[in-house]
Protein backbone atom coordinates (compact mmCIF):
# COMPACT_ATOMS: atom_id res chain seq x y z
CA UNK A 1 0.00 0.00 0.00
CA UNK A 2 1.57 3.32 -0.62
CA UNK A 3 1.92 6.05 1.80
CA UNK A 4 -0.23 9.14 1.92
CA UNK A 5 0.32 11.66 -0.87
CA UNK A 6 1.77 8.75 -3.16
CA UNK A 7 -0.01 8.22 -6.50
CA UNK A 8 -0.35 5.48 -8.44
CA UNK A 9 1.82 4.43 -11.25
CA UNK A 10 1.83 5.29 -14.71
CA UNK A 11 1.49 2.29 -17.48
CA UNK A 12 5.01 0.61 -17.76
CA UNK A 13 7.04 1.68 -21.24
CA UNK A 14 10.77 1.78 -22.33
CA UNK A 15 12.63 5.03 -20.88
CA UNK A 16 14.42 6.83 -17.81
CA UNK A 17 11.52 5.78 -14.89
CA UNK A 18 10.90 9.12 -13.47
CA UNK A 19 9.54 9.91 -9.86
CA UNK A 20 7.49 13.28 -9.83
CA UNK A 21 7.36 15.17 -6.52
CA UNK A 22 4.74 18.33 -6.52
CA UNK A 23 2.60 19.16 -4.05
CA UNK A 24 0.12 20.39 -6.88
CA UNK A 25 -1.95 17.58 -8.51
CA UNK A 26 -2.44 20.43 -11.62
CA UNK A 27 1.33 20.99 -11.71
CA UNK A 28 2.24 17.19 -11.47
CA UNK A 29 -0.35 16.55 -14.20
CA UNK A 30 1.05 19.09 -16.19
CA UNK A 31 4.85 17.78 -16.11
CA UNK A 32 3.27 14.34 -17.10
CA UNK A 33 1.89 15.76 -19.99
CA UNK A 34 5.04 17.51 -21.05
CA UNK A 35 7.57 14.92 -20.11
CA UNK A 36 5.22 12.14 -21.83
CA UNK A 37 6.09 14.37 -25.09
CA UNK A 38 9.62 12.51 -25.24
CA UNK A 39 9.11 8.54 -25.28
CA UNK A 40 12.89 8.34 -23.60
CA UNK A 41 10.87 9.26 -20.51
CA UNK A 42 8.18 7.29 -18.56
CA UNK A 43 6.93 9.01 -15.31
CA UNK A 44 6.58 5.86 -13.10
CA UNK A 45 5.21 7.04 -10.11
CA UNK A 46 3.86 10.39 -8.39
CA UNK A 47 4.34 12.03 -4.58
CA UNK A 48 3.01 15.30 -3.03
CA UNK A 49 5.73 15.63 -0.32
CA UNK A 50 8.80 14.53 0.47
CA UNK A 51 7.74 12.07 2.78
CA UNK A 52 5.92 9.84 -0.03
CA UNK A 53 8.72 10.57 -2.21
CA UNK A 54 10.89 8.53 0.32
CA UNK A 55 7.88 5.84 0.76
CA UNK A 56 7.48 5.57 -3.08
CA UNK A 57 11.07 5.10 -4.08
CA UNK A 58 11.84 2.68 -1.33
CA UNK A 59 8.71 0.17 -2.97
CA UNK A 60 10.12 0.59 -6.31
CA UNK A 61 13.50 -0.21 -5.40
CA UNK A 62 11.99 -3.28 -3.10
CA UNK A 63 10.39 -4.39 -6.15
CA UNK A 64 13.22 -4.75 -8.25
CA UNK A 65 12.11 -1.29 -10.37
CA UNK A 66 13.87 1.51 -8.44
CA UNK A 67 13.75 4.71 -10.72
CA UNK A 68 16.19 6.20 -12.76
CA UNK A 69 15.55 9.55 -11.58
CA UNK A 70 13.56 11.64 -9.09
CA UNK A 71 12.16 15.42 -10.30
CA UNK A 72 11.53 17.08 -6.80
CA UNK A 73 9.57 20.52 -6.15
CA UNK A 74 11.81 22.35 -3.20
CA UNK A 75 8.42 23.69 -1.24
CA UNK A 76 5.76 21.07 -0.67
CA UNK A 77 3.12 22.73 1.77
CA UNK A 78 3.34 21.75 5.36
CA UNK A 79 5.10 17.77 4.31
CA UNK A 80 8.93 17.26 3.96
CA UNK A 81 10.47 19.91 1.54
CA UNK A 82 12.52 19.07 -1.06
CA UNK A 83 15.83 19.92 0.44
CA UNK A 84 15.44 17.66 3.04
CA UNK A 85 13.94 14.85 1.13
CA UNK A 86 16.96 14.82 -1.39
CA UNK A 87 19.24 14.53 1.35
CA UNK A 88 17.34 11.45 2.43
CA UNK A 89 17.10 10.22 -0.78
CA UNK A 90 21.26 10.37 -1.46
CA UNK A 91 21.52 8.84 2.16
CA UNK A 92 19.25 6.02 1.29
CA UNK A 93 20.01 5.82 -2.68
CA UNK A 94 23.42 7.33 -3.37
CA UNK A 95 23.70 6.42 -6.87
CA UNK A 96 19.84 7.79 -7.15
CA UNK A 97 20.17 11.44 -8.97
CA UNK A 98 17.68 13.63 -7.55
CA UNK A 99 16.70 16.85 -10.12
CA UNK A 100 15.21 19.53 -8.31
CA UNK A 101 12.60 21.99 -10.03
CA UNK A 102 11.22 24.63 -8.63
CA UNK A 103 10.08 28.35 -8.80
CA UNK A 104 12.87 29.53 -6.58
CA UNK A 105 16.37 30.86 -7.70
CA UNK A 106 17.76 32.50 -4.41
CA UNK A 107 20.73 31.97 -3.69
CA UNK A 108 19.92 29.97 -0.48
CA UNK A 109 17.68 27.52 -2.41
CA UNK A 110 20.43 26.51 -4.70
CA UNK A 111 22.86 26.15 -2.26
CA UNK A 112 20.76 24.08 0.10
CA UNK A 113 19.71 22.27 -2.84
CA UNK A 114 23.31 21.42 -3.79
CA UNK A 115 24.50 20.75 -0.32
CA UNK A 116 21.71 18.05 -0.11
CA UNK A 117 23.02 16.31 -2.99
CA UNK A 118 20.78 17.33 -5.73
CA UNK A 119 21.93 16.39 -9.31
CA UNK A 120 20.46 19.94 -10.92
CA UNK A 121 18.61 22.38 -10.55
CA UNK A 122 15.91 23.69 -13.10
CA UNK A 123 13.26 26.50 -12.86
CA UNK A 124 9.66 25.50 -13.73
CA UNK A 125 9.50 28.61 -16.47
CA UNK A 126 12.09 26.51 -18.36
CA UNK A 127 11.13 25.31 -22.20
CA UNK A 128 9.94 21.87 -22.28
CA UNK A 129 12.95 20.19 -24.24
CA UNK A 130 15.71 22.28 -21.50
CA UNK A 131 13.96 20.06 -18.87
CA UNK A 132 13.77 16.82 -21.33
CA UNK A 133 17.30 17.75 -21.75
CA UNK A 134 18.18 18.59 -17.92
CA UNK A 135 16.02 14.92 -16.85
CA UNK A 136 18.62 13.16 -19.48
CA UNK A 137 21.39 14.74 -18.38
CA UNK A 138 21.10 13.90 -14.64
CA UNK A 139 19.98 10.42 -15.27
CA UNK A 140 23.78 10.14 -17.15
CA UNK A 141 25.12 11.49 -14.13
CA UNK A 142 25.72 14.81 -15.57
CA UNK A 143 25.29 18.20 -13.57
CA UNK A 144 21.82 20.17 -15.45
CA UNK A 145 21.48 23.46 -14.17
CA UNK A 146 19.28 26.46 -15.54
CA UNK A 147 21.37 29.45 -17.17
CA UNK A 148 20.08 31.43 -13.92
CA UNK A 149 21.36 29.27 -11.70
CA UNK A 150 24.58 28.28 -13.62
CA UNK A 151 25.37 32.08 -13.62
CA UNK A 152 24.67 32.68 -10.13
CA UNK A 153 26.81 29.86 -9.20
CA UNK A 154 29.49 30.87 -11.29
CA UNK A 155 28.90 34.61 -9.86
CA UNK A 156 29.39 33.65 -6.59
CA UNK A 157 32.34 31.96 -7.45
CA UNK A 158 34.12 34.60 -9.26
CA UNK A 159 33.78 37.03 -6.67
CA UNK A 160 31.05 38.77 -8.77
CA UNK A 161 28.04 37.91 -5.90
CA UNK A 162 27.59 39.25 -2.36
CA UNK A 163 30.26 36.58 -1.01
CA UNK A 164 27.81 35.16 1.76
CA UNK A 165 29.00 31.97 3.58
CA UNK A 166 26.58 29.17 3.55
CA UNK A 167 25.83 29.52 7.55
CA UNK A 168 25.88 33.31 6.67
CA UNK A 169 22.99 32.52 4.43
CA UNK A 170 21.64 30.11 6.50
CA UNK A 171 21.37 32.54 9.12
CA UNK A 172 19.88 35.15 7.07
CA UNK A 173 16.82 32.95 6.03
CA UNK A 174 16.09 32.75 9.97
CA UNK A 175 16.46 36.02 10.31
CA UNK A 176 14.07 36.70 7.96
CA UNK A 177 11.46 35.01 10.12
CA UNK A 178 11.78 37.42 12.95
CA UNK A 179 13.99 35.50 15.18
CA UNK A 180 15.77 36.50 17.56
CA UNK A 181 19.54 35.83 17.91
CA UNK A 182 18.31 33.42 21.28
CA UNK A 183 15.86 31.43 18.86
CA UNK A 184 18.54 31.35 15.59
CA UNK A 185 21.54 29.99 18.05
CA UNK A 186 19.16 26.69 18.84
CA UNK A 187 17.84 26.30 15.71
CA UNK A 188 21.70 26.26 14.53
CA UNK A 189 23.16 24.39 17.34
CA UNK A 190 25.78 27.38 17.91
CA UNK A 191 26.24 29.56 20.57
CA UNK A 192 24.55 33.10 20.45
CA UNK A 193 27.85 35.43 20.69
CA UNK A 194 28.58 33.27 16.84
CA UNK A 195 25.57 34.31 15.79
CA UNK A 196 26.50 38.05 16.82
CA UNK A 197 30.42 37.37 14.98
CA UNK A 198 27.78 35.91 11.98
CA UNK A 199 25.72 38.87 11.61
CA UNK A 200 28.17 41.25 12.14
CA UNK A 201 29.99 39.54 8.66
CA UNK A 202 26.30 39.42 7.44
CA UNK A 203 25.95 43.54 7.99
CA UNK A 204 29.57 44.70 6.10
CA UNK A 205 28.84 42.55 3.30
CA UNK A 206 25.59 43.67 2.69
CA UNK A 207 26.06 47.80 3.85
CA UNK A 208 23.44 47.06 6.01
CA UNK A 209 23.75 48.34 9.66
CA UNK A 210 20.75 46.40 11.31
CA UNK A 211 18.30 42.99 10.91
CA UNK A 212 15.68 44.84 9.00
CA UNK A 213 18.08 46.40 6.22
CA UNK A 214 20.03 42.74 6.25
CA UNK A 215 16.80 41.39 5.25
CA UNK A 216 16.12 43.60 2.76
CA UNK A 217 18.91 43.76 0.54
CA UNK A 218 19.32 39.86 0.60
CA UNK A 219 15.86 39.65 -0.84
CA UNK A 220 16.58 42.60 -3.28
CA UNK A 221 19.87 40.81 -4.54
CA UNK A 222 17.85 37.03 -4.59
CA UNK A 223 19.93 35.62 -1.85
CA UNK A 224 16.97 34.68 0.10
CA UNK A 225 13.46 34.63 -1.11
CA UNK A 226 11.42 37.86 -0.67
Amino acid sequence: MQGPGAEGDAQPRGGLSTVLVDDHPVVRAGLRAMLSEDPRIRVVAEAADGKAALDVVARLVTEGRGPDLVLMDLQMGEGMDGVAATRQLRRQCPSLPVLILTTYDTEADILAAVEAGASGYMLKDAAPEDIHRAVHDAAAGLTALAPAVAARLIGRTRGENISLSTREVELLELLATGLSNQQIARQLFISVATVKTHLVHIYQKLGADNRTAAVRVASERGIIRA
